[in-house]
């Protein structure tokens, strides 16, 4: 209960305050790592697929190195030091608040602001696709595509990591919450190299193909398991859940991904709308899987309405863990 406790102040945190603009994330300092760990091994390995894992297992190293530390370190002052340090932590290896507050900013310039191009500046922010030609639609697509799919980066998924590391307890001499930072820190090192490294693009196509299939790897439970319970989440909401089953059942393996196709279409199926087709990177048209089925045009509000199913998709996610973990110390 204790420990319940402790991670439930770190996401609370989250939820209160989101990533202080003013204060050196570790998520920065970890692209520092990777940036630093790529220009090193690029000049000592020829074999970019060497260069690449070489760059994942030095990252890795050194973000778990320096965590660890951190919370020995702050248990040889005292147990509630180191609380106090995983907890914060943790705080910073969550982005609901954030994901949420970019989300609505891009509903407020569509719908109450009624401003195209402020629209247009706002979804910027959070895509990679272009976005100076999208229209009023073709915007709010794009903006529940990256709050369904960033529900298992941002959400999910370091909880998930938090959790099972918190296994380990007592190794070190350090807490389960302590434990827990850890896990949730290397997920953060695995996301964040592969948005740093894992493109299929000339240069990262053979170096970043490591960190990308291991990004998969960590990404594999955590997305089944948010895209089943999101569908409980659309139950307890009083959307089409029957539709979110139906579609999650055809279109979660449609994606690119081998992950993100499984939130993105339980909100397709829950809202009757579909999400993927045409989009624009770099002035190339790209043709990704059609996900969901047309039974309505998507429409601003559909942006709201996904913030709070994976709101709530989350919450449920997090006291399933919990209580498995409760289940199993006991």
């Amino acid at each position: 209960m204790v420990y319940s406790v402790q991670i439930l102040v770190a996401v609370g945190l989250d939820l209160l305050f989101g990533d202080p603009r003013w204060f050196p994330h570790p998520v920065r300092l970890i692209g520092w790592f990777c940036t630093i760990s790529e220009k090193l091994t690029r000049r000592l390995f020829a074999n970019e697929i060497l260069a690449g894992l070489i760059t994942v297992c030095l990252v890795l190293a050194i973000t778990g190195s320096i965590t660890l530390f951190l919370l020995l370190f702050a248990g040889s002052v005292s147990s509630q030091v180191e609380v106090v340090a995983a907890v914060i932590l943790l705080y910073f290896c969550f982005a609901v608040k954030d994901l949420i507050r970019h989300s609505e900013e891009v509903f407020r310039e569509l719908f109450v602001n009624n401003d195209l191009k402020g629209a247009r500046k706002a979804i910027a922010r959070i895509v990679g696709r272009d976005t100076d030609s999208l229209d009023q639609e073709e915007i709010s697509r794009a903006c529940v595509e990256t709050v369904a799919e960033n529900m298992v980066d941002g959400m999910t998924a370091p909880f998930f990591f938090a959790v099972v590391f918190s296994a380990f307890s007592g190794c070190l001499g350090l807490s389960a919450i302590g434990w827990s930072a850890v896990g949730a820190m290397l997920y953060k090192a695995v996301n964040t190299m592969d948005s740093m490294i894992g493109y299929k693009n000339k240069q990262y196509i053979r170096f970043g193909k490591i960190a990308a299939k291991f990004d998969d790897i960590c990404n594999f439970l955590p997305a089944r398991i948010s895209g089943i319970i999101l569908i409980l989440a659309a139950f307890i909401l009083k959307l089409d859940y029957r539709g979110a089953l139906r579609i999650f059942s055809r279109d979660r393996l449609a994606h690119a991904s081998p992950n993100a196709g499984h939130t993105e279409a339980v909100v397709a199926g829950a809202f009757g709308i579909f999400l993927g087709g045409t989009s624009s990177y770099f002035g190339v048209p790209v043709e990704k899987p059609v996900i969901g089925d047309k039974l309505r045009n998507i429409e601003s509000g559909d942006i709201k309405r996904c913030n709070t199913l994976i709101i709530v998709g989350f919450f449920l996610f997090v006291f399933f863990l919990l209580a498995l973990r409760m289940l199993w110390i006991f």
